[in-house]
């Protein structure tokens, strides 16, 4: 069933009409961020009027598994943080270290090693008061603190399936569960990857750091008392490593097991607190602007797909490459790694996902996983090099202006273009080493 207004057009306006529409729906995305949700779900509506997408495919345009995958991990993660383990964790860390500057970098793993399994927003939100609270004690800016910790956060969430929104897309598009994030199809997958580039990412901090020798110590230890946070984030990562052992499993299983954790944890702090307030504050936490941007953004890619948008694009960046899969490769890792840098990496991932698709289908490509590890890569690890590339950039400089410090571009990219550099070339070599 469709309305189909664009039955009454020349077959000619059909796919030039769908492309400016998703070029307008980008420029609104890229300039309207505080409406990127609205701007999304009204270019759905549109394209639904204009007939692209038909009313009985709106359902299963939406990828449920996504959006249950997102929001059960962003309630867990509420739960996790009221618990205090992580505040814990980082003070366990500044106690080992000797100086500022290995306090820093330890600060940066640390938000790069709980990225992989928690939000990077949620990471820079942990870590970044321990970062803050040591520099008002020696009286230093906390400003490249503040930096490598959200550049930490962002370079790890392209290392398993619930570390970024990003990797929750590629990893239903491709049909990936958990543990093929460590190896897929019998090789060291995109976690061992990324780990590679954390160490060569983490050698540009301590050239970065190399000046920052003051000592540092905690005065007073975080005290936890509830474990069973640190329990239910453990679970959710135990489950969905054994669902992906198990054949015949529902598509949307990880969603499933996302959403039942967190409604255990729910429950869990109903009886703890004897209070129905557990579930106004976890439901607060829940980013439904970002649910919703997703639920639209996945409409519109099936609009503008239904179309040949899609099929247009996969041609053209066949035909620029000669169909060589190496080049293809180099244009999609480096391309994704400019835009994300300046462009929101959510609908972009989302939209080259299935270009890709076709470009496989294009160049005859039976096995277009180097591509797609590719694109997460460039596209991941790209926002950290300008302050707007990544929400948790933007987060950790919203942080540092309630303490009174305004970060200028060039501070923050000359900690962020050589880490990103590093990350994404040792990244861009492994990938085609192990799967081109």
């Amino acid at each position: 069933m469709s309305l189909a207004i664009i039955d009454s057009l020349p077959t000619d306006w059909s796919m030039p009409l769908a492309l400016i529409l998703f070029i307008i729906t980008y420029v609104g995305l890229l300039f309207l961020s505080k409406y990127r949700a609205y701007v999304a779900l009204g270019s759905a509506l549109i394209y639904i009027i204009l007939g692209y997408l038909p009313i009985n495919e709106i359902f299963s345009a939406i990828d449920w598994n996504v959006i249950m995958m997102i929001a059960g991990t962003m309630g867990l993660v509420a739960i996790f943080i009221e618990s205090k383990m992580p505040a814990l964790l980082a003070d366990k860390i500044i106690e080992k270290s000797p100086n500022l500057k290995v306090a820093i970098i330890a600060l940066s793993v640390f938000a790069a090693v709980i990225s992989a399994f928690v939000d990077n927003v949620a990471t820079v939100l942990m870590v970044a008061p321990i970062a803050i609270t040591i520099s008002r004690k020696l009286k230093i800016s906390p400003v490249p603190a503040i930096i490598a910790i959200a550049i930490g956060s962002n370079l790890e969430g392209a290392a398993t399936l619930v570390g970024d929104t990003t990797s929750i897309l590629l990893g239903s598009a491709n049909d990936m569960n958990f543990f093929d994030f460590f190896f897929y199809e019998g090789k060291p997958g995109l976690f061992f990857i990324v780990q590679l580039g954390l160490v060569a990412a983490t050698a540009v901090l301590f050239v970065i750091f190399r000046k920052q020798k003051e000592q540092v110590s905690i005065t007073e230890m975080t005290v936890v008392t509830d474990y069973v946070p640190t329990y239910l984030m453990l679970g959710v990562i135990v489950c969905l490593i054994i669902a992906s052992f198990i054949p015949g499993t529902p598509r949307n299983i990880n969603g499933y097991i996302c959403m039942a954790l967190m409604v255990i944890g729910i429950i869990y702090r109903i009886i703890r607190t004897n209070s129905l307030k557990a579930v106004v504050k976890v439901a607060k936490e829940i980013d439904f602007f970002t649910l919703f941007l997703l639920a639209g953004l996945f409409m519109v890619i099936q609009s503008i797909s239904n179309a040949g948008v899609i099929t247009a694009i996969a041609n053209g960046i066949a035909s620029i490459s000669g169909g060589n899969v190496f080049v293809i490769y180099t244009i999609i890792v480096f391309l994704s790694v400019i835009l994300s840098a300046f462009i929101d990496n959510i609908p972009y991932v989302a939209t080259m996902l299935k270009v890709i698709a076709g470009i496989a289908v294009t160049v005859g490509l039976d096995n277009p996983t180097v591509l797609f590890f590719g694109l997460l890569i460039g596209a991941t690890l790209g926002g950290n090099m300008t302050p707007i590339g990544a929400s948790a950039n933007i987060t950790g400089i919203g942080i540092l202006r309630k303490e009174g410090y305004e970060v200028k571009p060039w501070t923050f990219m000359k900690i962020g273009i050589p880490y990103t550099l590093a990350a994404v070339l040792t990244g861009y070599i492994m990938v085609w080493i192990i799967f081109g």
